[in-house]
């Protein structure tokens, strides 16, 4: 071999060599030590569950022993009619609030959302406003008027407590559902309540307090827990004013004596929700 021959085999192994040593190195750089953490994606914002379509949502139904006729929506103002929408309340979820001057009914959702109920108001469900608590819950309640009432319409005589109230049923005036508002204590009086009169729906009516289409005092009564908390107001977002005073004859006579309550009730404020 010459000297020529041997110094260009001698040029080309170093060259191999360094060549090797180089991607050594930067095979040794891309694996060293652990990778990126992965990134953490917030978790998704909480949406409502759809809650079907109206002729579903108000079509007939057997409930405890009544059968419940369905309900003529396209005969209803369809703002009335049970749907999700942006909250405006601004209060914590899982209140109810009361919209005595919209005649609505806000169920306060996560994710600012809220389910809205149309509701008829009675001229006692004008006369109080304030925070409360659902105290009692009853599902085709007994209705028991009050004296004034028999008093001023002598044909509920036959209803009267002495005479026992008026069974539940179809045409009973609490409807398929009551629930009962306290405030500490003390019965309000105040009933948010299901109606079969379908029609009074998002209108002011001569007796009762909130009323809602029965199929929707059914859905309602079912999200809500014992000790859900109220607000009744005129002013959505605007500070709750208490009305204690009652002008408007209640709706029944109070809750029976010996009534099983849902415990004893705790500050608004307080771990209710």
């Amino acid at each position: 071999m010459s000297d020529a021959s041997f110094r260009i085999s001698r040029r080309g192994f170093l060259n191999l060599t360094a060549l090797g040593a180089a991607s050594a190195a930067v095979s040794a750089c891309s694996t060293t030590g652990p990778g990126p953490e992965p990134v953490q994606l917030p978790p998704p914002a909480y949406v409502e569950p759809p809650l079907g379509d109206y002729e579903t949502m108000y079509s007939a139904m057997s409930d405890n022993g009544f059968d419940l006729p369905a309900i003529p929506v396209n005969k209803i103002d369809h703002r009335f009619l049970r749907q999700i929408v942006p909250d405006p309340t601004g209060q914590r979820p899982g209140t109810i609030v009361v919209d005595t001057t919209n005649h609505f009914l806000y169920l306060v959702r996560e994710g600012g959302q809220a389910i809205r109920y149309g509701v008829g108001l009675g001229r006692a469900g004008f006369e109080w406003s304030g925070d409360a608590v659902v105290q009692w819950k009853q599902k085709w309640p007994k209705w028991t008027p009050p004296d004034e009432m028999v008093t001023r319409q002598p044909e509920l005589t036959q209803f009267s407590a002495k005479n026992g109230g008026m069974p539940g049923g179809l045409k009973n005036p609490l409807g398929a559902r009551a629930l009962y508002l306290f405030q500490g204590n003390q019965d309000t009086l105040y009933r948010l309540h299901g109606s079969p009169e379908w029609w009074s729906i998002g209108k002011s009516v001569s007796s009762g307090c909130v009323r809602l289409i029965n199929q929707d005092i059914v859905d309602l009564y079912d999200r809500v827990p014992n000790k859900t908390p109220v607000v009744v107001t005129a002013d959505i977002g605007e500070p709750v004013a208490d009305m204690p005073e009652r002008r408007a004859i209640p709706i029944d006579n109070g809750v029976p004596t010996g009534s099983i309550m849902l415990g004893p009730v705790k500050r608004l404020g307080d771990a209710i929700f």
